[in-house]
């Protein structure tokens, strides 16, 4: 009898890794349209970068601010995740805070208009900045540290100072195709370096 329910339960749990693998994929191909198209890209475009059917996506998302709201959680935990890895893997921790950072302007950008799709959810709009901020307060906090440990930036930098100012940085890129963030964020970055002794 134990046989016949752990047979049972496999394929239950096969169904629900590929049913958590497509939510990813199709999470991944909403964000890239959002980056270049924006959260108002029409569905279709959504669909046919993920490879599904545009009845898929309303299956998962009912509305727009729905998928908006799962691509903004999806980021979150990818920037989350990202973090220790980088760490682990970069050739110094102020290396593996400029790629961290790079992700955190990538998600910037798609977040860009997650208010707008929200619309007069306000208490939504505050449950994910909190959210947000819980899980990448911390991550920034990790490597900072670690750079001022290596001797690589000064101490005194506050995770959310840092992440607000690189937030800042990136407001007005929609409206003005001139502007860079991406460069000012490098500047920005650069600032925090410890002079080398020479």
């Amino acid at each position: 009898m134990p046989t016949a329910g752990q047979s049972g339960e496999v394929p239950a749990r096969s169904r629900r890794a590929d049913a958590q693998r497509n939510q990813q994929t199709l999470l991944a191909a909403a964000a890239a349209v959002f980056v270049t198209s924006g959260v108002d890209a029409p569905i279709r475009e959504i669909a046919a970068r993920a490879g599904v059917g545009v009845g898929t996506i309303y299956r998962h998302f009912p509305t727009r601010a729905d998928l908006v709201v799962a691509v903004y959680r999806h980021q979150v935990e990818a920037c989350a995740e990202a973090g220790p890895s980088l760490l682990a893997g970069a050739d110094s921790p102020f290396a593996a805070l400029r790629q961290w950072v790079d992700l955190f302007v990538d998600f910037l950008v798609t977040k860009h208009g997650l208010a707008n799709a929200m619309q007069s959810d306000s208490s939504g709009f505050e449950a994910l900045h909190t959210y947000f901020l819980d899980r990448l307060v911390p991550v920034c906090a990790q490597l900072l540290d670690a750079a001022v440990d290596a001797g690589e930036i000064r101490p005194g930098t506050h995770p959310y100072e840092l992440m607000r100012g690189i937030g800042n940085l990136c407001i007005g890129r929609d409206s003005d195709p001139r502007y860079d963030p991406r460069r000012l964020v490098e500047l920005l970055l650069r600032g925090l370096r410890r002079p080398q002794s020479a």
